[in-house]
């Protein structure tokens, strides 16, 4: 049974503890007949209002559970007299009770990860050992884990326990060791990627990567590739579309030499690294145009952009980002097309990281730029640029970033890779396996854990952003989220200069591991924060 996405926790909600009394029955009623049965099927401990409960959550299901009390007498003083006569002097003992795993996840790690988070609380809680009641046939697992035997066992019939005890050292060693186990463990299992690009990509789109390899030039490939440019057109509402190798760097830059065929300045939109980008590519292309920037994440309103154009005439094309990928702000893209057309601007796109991730109309878009390894669910490798219009080659224009010669030759005037392509067919049929919650929804998540997230429900549903405290390097947490194996965006200049790290939501993923994702960020965050007096 798959235990990765699971939360662990300190119980502190209503519905957790009304679980816990529905897995307390379920285990020592029964499964373990200790007590006797009720109409109710819910057994709420004697120490209830005592118990601090660790649990683990599959999404709002309690699937595990273990408790820790302090206060004396314990029940194990019950069963055995002279108790302190077995703890050493100075012991400061916690007793450690309740283990309960459903069925179907005990054969994962959830007790380790449940044990290990138990440590963690009696190590801040200041106890130097613990006392439990084993269940005789669970003497072997808790030995392993450092529990050591003392006494006779106690009970009866299907209910026997042997007593046993864990120092502080034994912790300390016991924590060590869960995390060796659980690092092995977490080598076999599957990687969660949030990355923006390589994306998590289906199986079958995995198969179609590596198939044999074919000319370019084959009636095979030529087929395929009006296949993709068929299925891209119908997927956007777009009229053409070429597919190059390269990247969305490269599928701009053919969007550039277009503009240079266009009369007239230009307007460029910019509120972040990625239209700060398309700045620099209308600068190195000598184009004429005019800026409209904004500080990372400021909203560029539809009237700011009509009061522009009311006031500059001469503008003839206007370039923007669709989905500002370092921030996740959305474009207002039906607004600013009716202002473009309502002044007669062509307006153009990076779409790169829109489509695929949210719906999208290029019906009257005049050029747009995207990707295959983004939202489209394949691999890095293909540039797409779609356009409403026909082209026509131009030799004023260097070859390979000339739209026409695409558009006459097929989207096949130079070498291809059939792989790319194959894949990309593929992922094709599967655009519609995978659903995104609303924007708002997803940043509930991380907000629910106090997490610090750049935008609100008009985001795109396809990148978080979140700004982590000054005194936790983005560097240093992404580092461990991937020993974790999981992969966040972090490493991009623009990134850690502001030291933001970035969930992105493009590939194939599970979306069930949302809540568990931010809950890890969430804990190792505060675990670098507590490891910082130490390192002074």
């Amino acid at each position: 049974m798959e235990s990765l996405h699971l939360i662990y926790k300190v119980a502190s909600e209503r519905d957790e503890f009304e679980q816990i009394h529905k897995l307390n029955y379920q285990t020592f009623v029964e499964e373990i007949p200790q007590h006797n049965r009720n109409e109710q099927s819910r057994l709420v401990d004697r120490f209830d209002h005592e118990n601090t409960y660790i649990i683990a959550k599959k999404q709002d299901e309690v699937v595990g559970m273990i408790s820790v009390r302090a206060k004396r007498p314990f029940s194990l003083d019950e069963k055995i007299s002279n108790l302190d006569e077995f703890l050493p002097d100075g012991a400061v003992p916690c007793e450690v009770r309740l283990l309960s795993v459903k069925k179907e996840f005990r054969k994962s790690y959830v007790f380790y990860k449940l044990v290990e988070l138990l440590v963690s609380y009696c190590l801040e809680q200041k106890y130097n050992m613990a006392v439990i009641s084993g269940v005789d046939r669970q003497i072997k697992l808790y030995k392993r884990i450092g529990f050591q035997p003392f006494g006779s066992l106690i009970g009866q019939g299907d209910a026997k326990f042997q007593p046993m005890f864990l120092t502080k050292e034994q912790f300390e060693n016991s924590t060590k060791a869960f995390r060796r186990m659980m690092n092995r463990k977490a080598a076999v299992e599957k990687q969660l990627n949030f990355l923006p690009g390589p994306v998590p990509v289906h199986e079958e789109v995995e198969k179609a990567f590596a198939s044999q390899p074919i000319s370019h030039r084959s009636l095979v490939f030529l087929e395929e590739m009006k296949e993709v440019q068929s299925k891209l057109c119908h997927y956007v509402n777009a009229n053409f579309a070429q597919v190059i190798v390269g990247t969305g760097t490269l599928a701009n830059e053919f969007i550039a030499a277009q503009l240079t065929r266009i009369p007239g300045k230009g307007l460029v939109l910019s509120n972040g690294e990625f239209g700060n980008r398309l700045i620099n590519h209308a600068r190195r292309s000598k184009l004429d145009y005019h800026t409209l920037e904004k500080e990372w994440g400021e909203p560029v309103t539809v009237d700011e952009i009509e009061n522009y154009l009311l006031n500059h005439r001469e503008i003839k094309w206007l370039w923007t980002v669709q989905c500002e990928t370092s921030t996740g702000y959305l474009y207002d893209l039906a607004g600013i097309l009716d202002i473009c057309k309502k002044y007669g601007v062509e307006l153009c796109l990076d779409a790169c990281s829109s489509v695929g991730v949210i719906p999208v109309d290029l019906k009257e878009i005049y050029l747009a730029a995207t990707v295959s390894g983004k939202g489209l669910k394949s691999y890095p490798g293909l540039a797409v640029v779609f356009h409403r219009d026909e082209i026509t080659p131009d030799e004023s224009l260097p070859r390979y970033i000339d739209l026409g010669l695409y558009y006459v030759n097929g989207s096949v005037p130079y070498t291809h890779s059939s792989n790319l392509v194959k894949a990309l067919n593929e992922a094709l049929n599967w655009h519609d396996a995978i659903i995104l919650p609303a924007s708002e929804k997803i940043r509930e998540y991380f907000k629910e854990q106090g997490l610090n997230v750049i935008g609100d429900h008009t985001y795109s549903p396809g990148v978080v952003t979140i700004c982590l405290p000054p005194d936790i390097s983005s560097r240093e947490f992404g580092d461990r989220m991937k020993e974790k194996n999981i992969l966040l965006s972090y490493e991009s200049d623009y990134l850690l200069q502001r030291n933001w790290v970035q969930a992105a939501f493009m590939g194939v993923q599970d979306m069930e591991s949302l809540p568990y994702l931010a809950v890890v960020i969430k804990q190792e965050a505060n675990a670098i924060i507590k490891e910082w007096p130490a390192a002074l």
